[in-house]
């Protein structure tokens, strides 16, 4: 009897343990599947802007490579190099002694055949005379003509010398063809220059004016010509607006410019295009090769906007968390850029999806969740 009593005692314990583990789990279980309350809203769409950015080489509107056009010793230097020069001032000399002798030559050879000249005029006139008295050829007349002739083919011959030698003479001064200012020097005094070298004396950069030179992508030259007004692209770029320039210590060049000119073709190996823009550069703050950022402004009408707050980034990767029948649902989206505090967005949602503002932190794929009450989430 003692006996049964206990085996029975123990059935009634084990079954009271397993009722009341089974309690804890369905009441664990229920803790666990209750759904969040997070906030929501709805995607709208709506006018933007975005500042894109193009990194930009700078030139000067007219680069020229100072080169000699005859050959002879560097004999002398008028300027240093960094100096700025005007149109017409004498740069650099080359030792001109054997230009002078060549022109004295030539011009002692114009007296000689000016005179050899007038020796062939005063017997054709006299072979002339001759003839009409028959006392001399037509043969005879014939070639006191071509003997004349050729002494006047001689003087031209002559002058042409003489302009050639003059012309190697004023080469021996070398000038400046633009203003601006002079780059680094090749050559040294006493260097022998030639047209031929292969590297320039020295670079004239004209920097009154200067170019920014940059590359857009396919995509976003054809936003580019959607935004712009006209029918051509000259008609685009003419009525574009003026774009700004970023140094390369960030700061904002203080003129705005405008671009002037596409290049013909993308780039195969890049895909992109390059523009050139012009700005204005009076206080010669930019040089030749400096560096910097185009900055343009485009406008965008009814598109996505999204909070980059209510985004989350994986793996360079954007996300968003949509409810798709009361779970939680993570969607990667595609922007354009940045407008203010919002993403546009050009794929992955869609106007008028519900998502999710905040809390999602350490929220999972598949989790239920509960959209939370206007007024709650106004408190």
């Amino acid at each position: 009897m003692q006996r049964f009593f206990i085996e029975k005692s123990s059935v009634f314990l084990l079954t009271l343990l397993v009722l009341t583990g089974c309690k804890k789990n369905n009441q664990d279980q229920s803790y666990q599947q209750q759904p969040a309350e997070l906030p929501v809203e709805t995607v709208k769409q709506g006018d933007a802007m975005i500042a894109r950015e193009y990194a930009a080489s700078i030139e000067g509107v007219s680069n020229v490579e100072i080169r000699p056009q005859i050959t002879g010793y560097l004999a002398r230097i008028y300027v240093d190099e960094g100096d700025y020069v005007r149109a017409g001032q004498p740069l650099f000399k080359i030792e001109d002694q054997i230009f002078k002798e060549q022109l004295k030559s030539a011009q002692a050879t114009l007296v000689s055949a000016q005179a050899n000249l007038a020796t062939s005029k005063i017997d054709l006139e006299r072979k002339r005379e001759l003839f009409k008295n028959k006392m001399v050829s037509d043969i005879q007349v014939k070639e006191a003509e071509a003997a004349y002739n050729a002494a006047r083919g001689a003087v031209s011959q002559s002058t042409s010398a003489i302009e050639s030698a003059k012309i190697n003479l004023n080469f021996s001064v070398i000038k400046a063809p633009v203003s601006g200012f002079v780059g680094r020097f090749n050559y040294r005094l006493g260097s022998l220059l030639s047209p031929s070298s292969q590297d320039a004396i020295t670079l004239l950069s004209d920097i009154h004016q200067v170019y920014a030179y940059f590359s857009m992508s396919e995509n976003d030259f054809s936003n580019f010509q959607k935004q712009g007004t006209g029918s051509s692209i000259d008609e685009i770029l003419k009525n574009t607006a003026p774009v700004s320039l970023l140094l390369s210590n960030g700061d904002a060049y203080s003129e705005k410019g405008n671009i002037d000119a596409v290049e013909g073709q993308f780039n195969k190996t890049t895909g992109a295009i390059t523009m050139r823009a012009k700005f204005n550069n009076s206080n010669n703050l930019l040089r030749t090769g400096n560096t910097g950022k185009i900055l343009i402004e485009q406008y965008y009408s009814n598109v996505i906007l999204f909070p980059i707050a209510s985004t989350r980034t994986i793996q360079d990767k954007l996300f968003v968390y949509t409810i798709d029948k009361g779970k939680a649902a993570q969607l990667p989206i595609e922007v354009e850029g940045k407008s203010g505090n919002n993403y546009i967005v050009s794929k992955g949602i869609k106007p008028g999806q519900q998502y999710i503002v905040e809390g999602f932190d350490r929220l999972q794929p598949g989790a239920p969740v509960v959209a939370q009450k206007k007024a709650q989430q106004k408190k």
